[in-house]
């Protein structure tokens, strides 16, 4: 005679309602969330893209120097042994 006097009988509709209705809140949330995430990580990917670029852009001037540097010292060196500038290492004549 309990069950019979029981707010939510058996089958427990209006609990499995209840249920229901609370998963499908809780997956929009997540859905909600997961999209606001890779938009996090879009964002950040792109500055990484970004920070590489410059990077990239940084070093190859970097060995521009570098090698304007070994050129000027492999001149030196030159100077050094034969006491007079080298044909080949001198630019523009």
């Amino acid at each position: 005679m309990l069950a019979s006097r029981a707010w939510d009988p058996y089958p427990y509709i209006l609990r499995n309602l209840f249920l229901s209705m609370l998963a499908g809140l809780k997956g929009a949330i997540l859905l909600i969330a997961a999209k606001r995430q890779d938009a996090i990580a879009a964002v950040m990917a792109q500055h990484d893209f970004d920070t590489k670029v410059e990077a990239k852009a940084e070093i190859e001037q970097l060995m521009a120097i570098n090698g304007r540097q070994l050129q000027g010292l492999a001149e030196l060196q030159t100077l050094t042994r034969t006491g007079q500038p080298d044909a080949s290492t001198r630019e523009g004549t």
